[in-house]
């Protein structure tokens, strides 16, 4: 792997996710620290002050609980957004946190909503169904992974339990979908890096064959022709090389 591009690796792919998570650790920290509770900052619907909420809620938690829930998950999703979709990452980011808040404030029940799980379910939506709308094999082996960690969190855009915001769930899963759509074709497919370039043929392997070089699906593959046996013959010479030894004078 060359200098340069371990560095844009590094950065991108892992620095921003943790720099992300390092900033809501700090203000919880801040909070128990001085004794301030910013819970006022977040989400409260149907009314003009708690529009605010909509830029500083996913940066404010209940408790500790309540933020180790939310470090993992938006850690191991923001990465693999950074990884797969660096392009729009942050557009996805962004306008995320504001429509899934706008959204929240639009259907939430009168109270704060806080956390980082609108978010979350932002990230875990759109990289579930832009994997199944891409039909790309890389993208649909990570929309499977997603299914795999992440697929309980589906029952809880609804209330299923006290004190949860599933109004935030289900606007962040919303969202999620509407940039899965909106960004169908307009996705350059994941590039190869430089150390996952190898020998390997991709063409001999009979599942990669039903892949095209951007990793759209091929439903039919062209078999070749097959070789006639006179041609195979002619292919076939055989040189034979005789040494005469020069005598001695």
């Amino acid at each position: 792997m060359k200098t340069q591009d371990q560095f844009r690796f590094s950065t991108g792919v892992i620095g921003y996710p943790v720099l992300f998570i390092l900033i809501i650790w700090i203000v919880f920290w801040f909070e128990v620290r001085f004794g301030f509770d910013f819970k006022y900052l977040g989400i409260y619907p149907k009314t003009l002050s708690g529009l605010k909420g909509l830029i500083f809620s996913p940066f404010i938690h209940g408790d500790i609980e309540h933020l180790y829930h939310n470090t993992v998950p938006l850690f191991v999703l923001s990465t693999a957004l950074f990884y797969f979709y660096r392009a729009i990452s942050w557009k996805i980011i962004f306008y995320g946190i504001l429509l899934s808040g706008f959204l929240t404030w639009c259907i939430g029940r009168p109270a704060y909503h806080i956390g980082a799980s609108g978010l979350i379910y932002v990230l875990m939506s759109f990289t579930l169904f832009k994997g199944i709308f891409a039909k790309h094999f890389r993208l649909i082996a990570l929309s499977l992974l997603i299914v795999f960690l992440y697929g309980s969190m589906i029952w809880y855009v609804f209330p299923v339990k006290s004190g949860i915001s599933w109004e935030g769930h289900l606007s962040g899963l919303l969202v999620g979908l509407f940039f899965a759509i909106i960004f169908k074709k307009s996705i350059a497919k994941p590039k190869r890096y430089a150390w996952e370039q190898d020998d390997y043929n991709e063409d001999d392997d009979p599942f990669l064959r039903h892949f095209d070089a951007d990793g759209n699906f091929i439903e039919t593959i062209e078999e070749p022709e097959p070789v006639a046996e006179e041609q195979t013959k002619k292919s076939r010479i055989k040189i034979t090389y005789h040494f005469k030894k020069d005598k001695e004078t």
